[in-house]
């Protein structure tokens, strides 16, 4: 495949993972690359301070900027819609559609897509985040019909700080929660190092789990029009056919 790919990803100013991360998940499709438009984002709360930060302004604002790369999708590459309503990631991603005529999409909405077309009914949901943001979470999740079976989080609020949390305690919670019967597992922020933990707890676990960055990365492949079973090492994600098709009905 000779044309170009570009994979655009609106960014928490906060975070260092999921650009290191999605940028080595592509590194194989020579074709393919990712570029990245940040807005301020410091904090995961539910105070008014903390939900002002994604706010549809600043959001679209960094879009128009990214669109001036000519990237092929626009992806919000971020979970507030986890406690802030799956109708803001809709509303988004309408928005950046008819502001810049190029698909967009997001990790809570791809998360939604994934359980849906896999068939997965009991989820095991793994976050950095504190007691009443993850309450928050399981609400909306169940309400969207994502049911969470399980979970386990870290207790923390500092955006910034997601991102020390060791791979050992995120596969522990991990485990933790697939012990408890899950379907599938997870992990939602894009600021956890969980992406290159996946291969081989699936392996262990016998249980998909999906990280919020290869989500991401895996509704953006496909927007653009590229094959995500050519990803390979990154976990069942991208090689399951029933998540292969670009063309696919919300049920």
């Amino acid at each position: 495949m000779n044309t170009r790919i570009r994979l655009g990803m609106l960014t928490p100013s906060s975070n260092t993972v999921l650009e290191p991360v999605s940028a080595t998940i592509v590194a194989d499709l020579p074709e393919v690359s990712v570029h990245f438009g940040r807005f301020k984002v410091t904090e995961i709360a539910l105070s008014e301070q903390a939900l002002k930060q994604f706010d549809d302004t600043e959001i679209l604002r960094a879009a128009e900027l990214l669109a001036h790369a000519k990237v092929d999708v626009i992806a919000w590459n971020g979970t507030s819609a986890s406690w802030l309503g799956l109708d803001r990631d809709e509303r988004l991603c309408e928005r950046i559609v008819a502001t810049s005529g190029i698909p967009a999409c997001t990790s809570v909405l791809a998360f939604r897509e994934i359980f849906q077309r896999t068939g997965a009914k009991r989820i095991g949901l793994v976050t950095p985040y504190t007691d009443d943001v993850q309450a928050k979470i399981i609400e909306t999740w169940n309400a969207a019909g994502l049911l969470c079976h399980a979970e386990r989080h870290s207790g923390l609020r500092d955006n910034f700080s997601f991102a020390e949390v060791e791979e050992q305690a995120i596969s522990e919670m991990i485990r933790a929660v697939a012990r408890e019967g899950c379907d599938a597992v997870a992990i939602v922020c894009t600021n956890m190092r969980g992406a290159s933990l996946v291969p081989v707890l699936e392996v262990e676990l016998g249980i998909p789990i999906y990280d919020s960055i290869a989500v991401t990365v895996w509704k953006s492949l496909l927007l653009a029009g590229a094959d995500p079973a050519r990803v390979t090492g990154w976990g069942r994600l991208f090689g399951d056919k029933r998540l292969s098709s670009r063309t696919w009905k919300q049920t």
